[in-house]
């Protein structure tokens, strides 16, 4: 990945109290980053934050004119407001976003102490504290526990500061960004404003001019068309009756009415916003990507949203292509994004920290590096998942839990994932991400040499181990023909075995079939007992 290079990369982000991130410490790469995670566990606030610190701004404005008290995460203030009503008062929570750089020649000038760790090193820092001239109003506000609803955001103060100790600007960073949510543009006039922004920073100076006064030129031309002005000498003759003065109807030519006011932006003269949601999010994307050329970092908020496999394919090659030499920082929930940029870059964050391939053991990453990428994301998004060895053992699942919770897993959010024998690749993130996760298995005959080879992972309270204990019922099949009886089955599966071991053999040889079978039949099936421990 020698082609994602580049000579300015951030390394680190430090994040506390910062909407849903409470706590945050994330290492990146120097190139492509893919950040993959459960919804709500952070992904948009850690672009959004890294954004904040590097250029200031949150919604394309100075950060100290959008203040308000819901960037402050919920949790600190709630303990914040607990221990003012416990006697207990503690000072309020600040945000606080720091970004470390690589050591280059470049970011010499950051380099100082002025961190949280107190360590020597390239970076900046923005916080958003209490401002101590408001101490006495903020003694005010606190005097009444019983009244403290949230924290004073009116008494706080930005400041934004190079590890150096020196005061910030946008333009005293040599760390360009580019911050690209299309996903956020929810409405027509949002989404005309979006791009006509994109395009006012892709213009060069001498177009903007060029286009302002071809801009007024149409307002004047509108002015002597002969129809306005016939419209116009009629409105006068309303002079004395609406009003004394002459009343007529007129282009705003006010500097308040600039051409992004009044032009819409088109492809193939149709209005953008009338273009497939797809096609929206893709221009949008490229052409950020094309204003923003200079830029050394990009953030990017799920490129995939509205988006076919065949156009996505096309827009993420586009991103490696014109994002080469830069640092992509790029959100997603596809896995097909993953695979594409490289399942070696994929960070598995959870809100607090980023996880990669190389944080796992070596035979592990090794694992992951050849497999497709679609199984790993079900895991990690998932807000439970049940690991099982093969397609039969997921059928029967998905029935006990269907028959227990009236719905499938997944619409609860809970995955079941086939993965043959490599159960312990898949609890090696399980365990650094703290994922809940069960895991169903054929005890083989040997049960109690099956549980020992998940001893390491006893200590894990996500991770729970379901191997049942009965040597004679070695597989899935016995299994289920130990808890429903020969009578109930040969019912079910439409068959006529005189034993249990002859239907067991049967069932066996047909593993899938008979799954399918017991899965679609409307009579209940009993669930052997390891199952549905994991069913729970």
């Amino acid at each position: 990945m020698d082609c994602w290079r580049t000579e300015l990369p951030i390394q680190r982000v430090v994040i506390k109290n910062y909407r849903a991130l409470k706590d945050a410490d994330v290492v990146f790469h120097e190139g492509v980053n893919v950040v993959v995670g459960d919804n709500e566990a952070g992904k948009s606030t850690l672009l959004e934050a890294i954004n904040l610190a590097l250029r200031g701004q949150l919604n394309r404005r100075a950060v100290q004119y959008e203040l308000h008290p819901l960037l402050i995460n919920v949790h600190s203030v709630s303990d914040f407001i607990e221990s003012h009503q416990q006697g207990r008062p503690t000072a309020p929570p600040e945000i606080s976003i720091e970004v470390f750089f690589a050591d280059t020649p470049e970011v010499a000038v950051l380099r100082g102490s002025n961190n949280s760790e107190k360590t020597d090193a390239c970076g900046v820092s923005l916080t958003i504290g209490l401002d101590e001239a408001f101490h006495a109003e903020f003694k005010s506000y606190v005097a009444d526990p019983e009244a403290l609803n949230g924290v004073p955001i009116e008494y706080y103060k930005v400041t934004w500061q190079s590890f150096a100790g020196a005061s910030l600007s946008a333009q005293a960073i040599p760390l360009k960004t580019a911050l690209i949510d299309p996903s956020s543009i929810s409405n027509s006039y949002a989404a005309n404003k979006y791009v006509l922004e994109i395009v006012r920073d892709y213009l060069s100076k001498s177009q903007s001019v060029d286009l302002a006064l071809a801009y007024r030129s149409m307002r004047e031309e509108f002015q002597d068309d002969a129809r306005i002005k016939a419209i116009n000498d009629d409105l006068s003759t309303k002079q004395g009756v609406v009003s004394d003065k002459v009343l007529s109807v007129a282009m705003d030519t006010t500097t308040r009415s600039s051409w992004e006011t009044g032009v819409l932006p088109h492809l193939d003269n149709i209005p953008l916003t009338l273009a497939g949601k797809g096609e929206q999010n893709s221009v949008k994307i490229k052409l950020a990507i094309e204003a923003a050329e200079s830029c050394d970092l990009f953030l990017m908020e799920e490129p995939e949203n509205h988006l076919s496999h065949t156009n996505l394919g096309r827009l993420v090659s586009h991103l490696a292509e014109r994002c080469e030499g830069k640092q992509l920082i790029v959100s997603t929930h596809s896995s097909f994004v993953l695979n594409k940029l490289g399942i070696d870059r994929v960070m598995m964050f959870n809100g607090e920290s980023a996880v990669t391939l190389d944080d796992l053991p070596a035979d592990t990453k090794s694992y992951f590096q050849r497999l497709p990428g679609h199984d790993t994301l079900r895991l990690i998004l998932a807000s439970r998942s049940i690991l099982v060895e093969g397609p039969s053992d997921e059928l029967i699942v998905q029935k006990g839990f269907r028959q227990k919770h009236g719905s499938l897993p997944l619409e609860q959010g809970v995955e079941v994932i086939s993965v043959g024998t490599s159960f312990k690749r898949f609890l090696d993130i399980a365990r650094l991400l703290k994922l809940d996760v069960s895991i169903v298995r054929d005890n083989d005959g040997d049960p109690e040499g099956k549980k020992a080879l998940f001893s390491d992972y006893e200590a894990d309270d996500t991770i729970h181990i379901h191997i049942d204990g009965d040597a004679s019922a070695r597989t899935l099949e016995p299994q289920i023909v130990k808890a429903n009886g020969l009578q109930k089955l040969n019912q079910m599966l439409g068959t006529v075995f005189a034993t249990e071991a002859e239907l067991s053999d049967h069932m066996e040889a047909n593993k899938t079939d008979t799954a399918l079978t017991l899965f679609g039949h409307a009579d209940q099936l009993v669930i052997p007992g390891y199952i549905s421990d994991a069913i729970r």
